[in-house]
């Protein structure tokens, strides 16, 4: 299994998944792509900030049951895509993973989109099952169509997030749409939804476009508005559906 996230604290969008592999003994690595320099929080300069977020990775890691984490530490705003592009050509190589958890467009973040983009030119025609998870920007019925349970270990997930003291507040909006999956599907306690789909498939959904994507909408700091984050581009999301299943 590998774990692309473009910034620190992104996999906490799949983190419960990633504790039952720890629990499977699945070997599960991650790639951080950033280095998180463009974050406000805290009134840290970037470099500190950077600096502060490696840190943190370091230490949620190993409580994520991560068996290796490779650091790419691009700054964040600064970096070019044909380099990202070689550097994941390279290590998909070397790893062969058969398990990709990545971003998608999905989204609203122009770090996360052009990571996706970076992703999927990366992966050319690679066998690898992509499993897309979802950070602000819910995925939605419309595409969801794995679902994991992850109630038996949401107190491990939190103690883990808890070393990411500088985005506590991002990652609680996370756990937010964590509970309403578990109760859309009918699961006691939390449920991380994916959109999973072959190589092919997340290559043809991310066909060249902007680094900004205004058709989506993130869940906000406070939950009132929340349910906009799930009706917002809908027919967006069931774009990308036919896409997907175009091949």
């Amino acid at each position: 299994m590998l774990v692309i996230a473009a910034h620190p604290d992104d996999e906490v969008g799949c983190g419960g998944t990633l504790l039952l592999h720890r629990r499977a003994r699945d070997d599960v690595q991650i790639v951080y792509v950033t280095d998180g320099r463009a974050s406000r929080a805290g009134g840290l300069a970037p470099e500190a900030m950077a600096q502060q977020r490696r840190r943190e990775a370091a230490l949620v890691a190993p409580l994520l049951g991560l068996a290796t984490a490779h650091w790419l530490g691009l700054r964040e705003r600064e970096w070019e895509e044909p380099d990202l592009v070689r550097r994941l050509r390279d290590l998909l190589r070397d790893r062969s993973p058969e398990i990709i958890y990545a971003p998608s467009r999905v989204d609203f973040h122009p770090e996360h989109i052009r990571v996706a983009r970076c992703v999927a030119e990366a992966i050319g025609g690679a066998r690898a099952r992509i499993r897309v998870y979802q950070l602000h920007v819910p995925l939605t019925p419309v595409l969801v169509n794995l679902v994991t349970p992850i109630a038996s270990v949401e107190d491990e997930l939190r103690q883990a997030m808890r070393g990411y003291v500088t985005q506590l507040g991002s990652i609680e909006r996370c756990f937010r749409m964590k509970r309403y999956g578990g109760c859309f599907h009918g699961i006691e306690g939390l449920a991380e939804e994916f959109w999973e789909m072959d190589a092919a498939a997340y290559r043809r959904i991310h066909t060249p476009t902007g680094d900004r994507d205004r058709s989506f909408r993130g869940v906000r700091a406070r939950p009132l508005t929340d349910p906009l984050a799930y009706l917002v581009g809908l027919r967006a999301r069931q774009g990308l559906r036919e896409s997907s299943r175009a091949g």
